[in-house]
């Protein structure tokens, strides 16, 4: 039976017709809704076994990327959303998603989505270093050590290319840690799965380009996987006569870890 996956769309969001595309070639039966939708109804989200939050400029990132987003779905959805992840559910945010992941405490997640007396964020994606926005495709790798490809293993066939190219999009990408314990946790516990390979285009610490939570079913990434998921979509598809869409295998195992 095909996992049900859910693409929830906001005002400002602009990947989510891509996505639906993209996840339906990976193999899931693809709905897509408006974020009021849920909020009137909040059970449709029973309903599903993969959440896709896409990118875009939800609500127009007018108090900064994802925070506008962040908080009505804290509001709406808040316990739902921490019960469907405790249930093992995928949760998946890419670029303004990622944001508002890390925005709702959702990545890293396990107590360190705030640290501190003062309540702060633990992690937080800022603005670029570069102080523009980065439209490009970049060099990324795998972390061999991951939940995420731990998690991966005993449902792939194969193995996933470990170096690839994906295309980025954003002004706030720049991915911060409070300190330098929290970047040791997210080290020690596998949660960095994705880096910046040689190119960092937005100054993240440490070239993190994508992070799970403890128990690898929410993942927040800002390059877009999907868009990539045919040969033709890559810059450089007729000189690499080899080339595999690497955003098409990397849903794929989204929806197999989701069954």
């Amino acid at each position: 039976m095909a996992v049900k996956a859910l693409v929830l769309k906001a005002p400002g969001t602009n990947c989510d017709e891509e996505t639906v595309w993209a996840l339906s070639k990976a193999g899931a039966k693809v709905e897509v809704r408006y974020f009021v939708d849920l909020e009137l109804h909040p059970e449709i989200l029973e309903r599903f076994g993969l959440l896709f939050l896409p990118g875009g400029f939800s609500y127009g990132d007018y108090l900064g990327s994802g925070k506008v987003w962040a908080l009505f779905l804290e509001s709406a959805l808040g316990d739902r959303l921490r019960r469907f992840v405790e249930q093992g559910r995928m949760l998946i945010g890419v670029c303004n998603g990622f944001q508002v992941l890390v925005k709702m405490g959702l990545l890293p997640g396990n107590g360190h989505g705030k640290t501190g007396s003062e309540d702060k964020p633990a992690v937080s994606l800022t603005s670029n270093a570069s102080g523009r926005f980065e439209c490009r495709w970049v060099p990324l790798k795998l972390e061999e050590n991951s939940i995420f490809l731990n998690r991966l293993a005993p449902r792939r066939p194969g193995a996933l290319a470990f170096s690839f190219d994906l295309p980025i999009a954003h002004a706030e990408g720049r991915f911060m840690a409070s300190s330098p314990d929290t970047l040791r946790w997210l080290d020690a516990k596998g949660l960095v799965f994705l880096r910046y390979n040689g190119i960092n285009p937005n100054g993240s610490t440490d070239n993190i380009a994508g992070i799970t939570n403890v128990g690898g079913n929410v993942i927040g990434l800002m390059p877009h996987p999907e868009r990539w998921v045919i040969r033709e979509q890559h810059y450089d598809w007729q000189g690499q006569r080899n080339i595999q869409p690497w955003g098409l295998e990397f849903l794929r195992a989204i929806v197999r870890m989701a069954r």
